[in-house]
């Protein structure tokens, strides 16, 4: 497998490591770096077969290109990279506003993935199978946490999150919330949004973000944060006889009334390799493209509010 990727920052970083972890020695990975990032630790240069700075050293095909820079990037560089791989997998959220013009990626025989992990997590597998989202009357989601400890050792002002221009703030950088319930519940009717900038820290993006959403049958609450002190993850099912917590950071799903308990046993890394194989699923045509650019960029306007 000859692999390149445009980027390498913490995710593509995650993403090589886990690449390896699959395909062992038969991926042989390329990036294309600006060089203006950190230097790559020695563990990632390991698993590196080569690290270009200009697009004339790479090779003509790929296998895959990972699109894994600033989400500000990702449209012009998948622009850039047409010509070089029949498969794309695009970091999260996949590009900035959800309106760019798409259709000239459409009638190319290529495959366009944006990246949706959390639907890959047990947690959020459970759900998906074994409860009936027409018997639930309401959703409360809420994510939390505090983006000053998001990457240890680095200055969080400094992370693409801090930065508007560059694509940064919750309602984006948090897009997961939305993604994983669009897959089990789809699209809503309508949104109504709150995005905003409230708390102290040193960032110019947007650090809040509230929606309410309505669906012919049931109504989503999400709360989407950067300062919340004690992270928090979960997504909560009002039903008829019951109402069930699912926690995706410790990994439950709880029963409030029956006072029934499942746990599962993950790491992050185990719903990012299963992502990276159903991606490969769908470049190899054994599986369909279940977040292609279209899904995708409905999904970022969703985000911002602008359904």
């Amino acid at each position: 497998m000859k692999i390149c990727f445009a980027g390498l920052g913490s995710i593509a970083r995650r993403h090589i490591i886990n690449l390896k972890e699959i395909w062992k020695d038969d991926a042989e990975i390329t990036v294309l770096r600006s060089g203006k990032g950190e230097e790559a630790d020695e563990e990632i240069k390991r698993k590196i077969s080569r690290i270009c700075t200009k697009p004339e050293e790479l090779e003509n095909k790929y296998d895959a290109v990972f699109i894994t820079n600033p989400s500000s990037l990702h449209y012009d560089t998948l622009k850039k990279f047409l010509g070089y791989s029949n498969a794309f997998f695009i970091e999260k959220p996949v590009f900035v506003t959800g309106r760019e013009e798409i259709s000239l990626f459409s009638g190319l025989g290529k495959i366009y993935y944006a990246a949706c992990p959390l639907r890959y997590s047990k947690t959020i597998q459970y759900l998906k199978t074994n409860i009936d989202f027409k018997k639930v009357f309401a959703i409360r989601c809420i994510c939390s946490s505090y983006l000053p400890e998001w990457r240890t050792g680095t200055d969080y002002r400094n992370l693409y999150s801090a930065s508007r221009q560059l694509g940064g703030g919750v309602s984006l950088d948090l897009i997961h919330e939305w993604d994983y319930l669009v897959y089990l519940t789809g699209f809503p009717q309508n949104v109504k949004s709150m995005i905003s900038k409230k708390s102290k820290l040193e960032i110019d993006s947007d650090d809040i973000a509230v929606y309410i959403a309505e669906y012919p049958d049931k109504i989503v609450e999400i709360h989407l944060d950067y300062f919340g002190r004690k992270p928090m993850r979960q997504i909560e099912l009002f039903m008829e006889d019951d109402t069930i917590t699912a926690d995706l950071n410790q990994h439950y799903i709880r029963w409030m009334k029956a006072e029934k308990e499942v746990r599962f046993t993950e790491q992050r890394d185990d719903y990012q390799q299963a992502e990276l194989v159903h991606f490969f699923k769908i470049a190899a045509g054994q599986t369909p493209n279940d977040n292609g650019l279209e899904t995708a960029c409905r999904m970022l306007q969703t985000a911002r509010g602008e359904l």
